[in-house]
């Protein structure tokens, strides 16, 4: 099944420092210093092959409805954090899979294949909550904030409107300032 392959696939292969090859868990490179589809690590063409088996057999068939219906696929996603989709960058530590980016990347390719409102779903988890929180949070905040969002069990989520800036992050303007032992948002 998906789940042995996958825990298998995303418990190799955490990364590192390095040339990029050592981060690609040593995968030769083609010429001139591209991947392609015959060169990609193991581990990264089986997170790939669980990831178009998971959107073939479980997005597929509801991405047109979740679409026309504006249905958030709430077991899908479940079923993405059981696989170790949720997380796939988050070290170990903290509950996630410990894969490097280029395992993210394919897996995302073929998960929004499969449903792209899914795909988002996963992108703006993986990237725009889990990334910030596990770079810049103490200890203390990885362990509250992330554990259970890298292992699927909490989706999380990136503020990004604002009247007048759409989803351009860059021209946000609300401020967070601290007042004695509370904060204050304006925008």
């Amino acid at each position: 099944g998906l789940l042995p392959a996958a825990m298998f696939a995303l418990g190799r292969c955490g990364g590192g420092a390095g040339p990029l090859a050592a981060r690609l868990c040593g995968a030769p490179l083609a010429k001139r210093g591209m991947l392609t589809w015959n060169t990609l690590p193991e581990e990264v063409v089986m997170v790939r092959d669980m990831a178009r088996q998971f959107a073939e057999q479980e997005l597929f068939p509801i991405a047109g409805d979740a679409d026309a219906q504006h249905k958030y696929p709430r077991a899908q996603v479940e079923k993405l954090g059981e696989l170790g989709l949720m997380g796939m960058m988050v070290p170990e530590e903290y509950g996630g899979a410990g894969m490097s980016s280029l395992a993210y990347a394919v897996a995302m390719e073929e998960i929004s294949r499969g449903c792209a409102s899914t795909g988002v779903i996963m992108s703006a988890h993986n990237s725009l909550y889990c990334a910030p929180v596990e770079k810049y949070g103490t200890p203390e905040q990885k362990e509250e904030f992330l554990a259970e969002y890298a292992q699927g069990a909490k989706v999380g989520c990136f503020g990004l409107s604002e009247p007048g800036n759409g989803s351009d992050a860059g021209a946000a303007t609300t401020t967070a300032k601290e007042d004695g032992g509370d904060w204050v948002l304006n925008g």
